[in-house]
């Protein structure tokens, strides 16, 4: 649409301007003006629609600008644009006119780092970890079947209502204590605090949930202050994190004995769904009585058509098998002891044979003598004896002494044979 604006300088009078037309001059002005610039800032409120396009905010310490990228282009980035990132965008400087609104139309996008908010974060979240605030062992259970929640987060939020709604359903007998806090702004992580050591202090809940709904990453920096995660790491409730949509993060997500998604994911993991489990409960009823009512039909059936005798018989045969083991172990155990008997009997009589053989008085009852020299030396060769010598000699019975009267060598024999 195109028109002329003509302004009268003396009268100051104009023909008026529609709020399309006005917006059209200004878009027309900005777009061609600005066809092509690179912009950097820090990424706010990054969320990618159905249709897969990205909106999001640039921000720096004085000024946000709206940006969006299309699907075509932001399938071509190298890496997924975040909340607290540093970025350069570039592209084209336009007006969304439904919202009045001027916006940056980015083709491109350079990370140049992270923000100082996920600067901060992170320096924080390793200060927490060093000091073991986020360690597994100090993780405590829920409880299953908690009589009393308590909430910490805004009373007149989405999320309150969110988690009324889920509790209710799940578990109608269960009590909601719920503990009014800011969750947004300067004063809201000391009120967060405040209501988390208040619920430790008089016991108020089985189990807390402390969260809120989604946001910034700005406004769920209550949620990572350190005056929050101390409280959450000193209390001795168990506490469930429920900060934002499942995106979403906080470093209370991480000192919490448990992280939910959202808030109503957090609700369900705080109590047990009663309908669910009073249907198990019929459940296993109905199998249990079924079972019962089987093993007592199948027993009625065996004892009906048993007598007493056919009874005893099958008592007798079931043992049958366990007294034909016995029986065959003792005999088996007769049997070992009878053959060591044996074994040892033939090892005594060839010992005792080897004893006598040994034995000298036998091998003189056949004929042989020693001969004994000087009463104490045997005399094993004649070379040790000389004519005159007195000698004894030992029988098998009986001992007689005599005189060497001449000598004759082994070797004497020889020459002579």
């Amino acid at each position: 649409m195109s028109f002329d604006y003509n302004f009268d300088a003396e009268t100051h009078l104009s023909s008026p301007l529609t709020v399309s037309q006005i917006t059209s001059l200004i878009r027309k002005d900005l777009e061609g003006k600005y066809p092509d610039v690179i912009i950097e800032g820090e990424v706010s409120n990054c969320k990618i629609a159905a249709s897969g396009h990205l909106y999001f905010s640039l921000k720096d310490e004085d000024a946000v600008l709206q940006a969006v990228m299309f699907r075509r282009d932001l399938l071509t980035l190298a890496f997924v644009p975040k909340d607290g990132m540093r970025v350069w965008a570039r592209g084209a400087i336009s007006v969304y006119a439904q919202r009045g609104q001027y916006q940056l139309i980015a083709r491109s996008m350079r990370q140049t780092g992270f923000g100082d908010i996920l600067a901060m974060l992170e320096q924080r979240r390793r200060k927490f970890a060093e000091e073991g605030l986020f360690d597994e062992s100090r993780k405590k259970k829920i409880p299953i079947f908690p009589t009393r929640i308590g909430v910490v987060t805004s009373p007149t939020g989405a999320a309150i209502r969110d988690i009324i709604r889920v509790l209710h359903r799940r578990n109608p007998k269960v009590s909601i204590l719920i503990l009014p806090t800011l969750v947004q702004g300067q004063e809201a992580a000391a009120s967060i605090a405040a209501r988390i050591q208040q619920a430790n202090r008089w016991n108020l809940a089985d189990v807390l949930i402390v969260g809120r709904g989604g946001g910034s990453i700005e406004d769920l920096l209550p949620f990572s202050e350190e005056v929050v995660i101390r409280a959450i790491a000193e209390s001795h409730i168990p506490i469930i994190s429920a900060v934002g949509h499942e995106t979403d993060w906080a470093l209370s997500d991480y000192v919490a004995d448990l992280r939910a998604p959202t808030p109503s994911a957090a609700a369900e993991m705080a109590c047990s769904d009663l309908d669910l489990i009073y249907k198990e409960f019929t459940h296993f009823e109905n199998i249990l009585g079924q079972s019962m009512k089987h093993a007592l039909a199948s027993a009625r059936q065996r004892l009906s058509s048993s007598s007493p005798r056919i009874l005893e018989d099958i008592i007798l045969r079931k043992n049958i098998v366990a007294s034909q083991r016995f029986d065959a172990a003792i005999e088996n155990i007769r049997n070992c002891f009878q053959k060591r008997i044996e074994d040892l009997n033939h090892r005594l009589v060839i010992a005792s044979s080897a004893i006598e053989i040994a034995n000298p008085k036998a091998v003189m009852k056949r004929g042989f003598s020693v001969v004994k020299k000087n009463g104490t030396d045997i005399v094993r060769s004649s070379r040790t004896l000389a004519q005159g010598d007195f000698i004894n000699i030992m029988f098998y019975e009986g001992e007689a002494d005599a005189d060497v009267r001449s000598i004759r060598n082994a070797s004497d024999k020889r020459s002579q044979g």
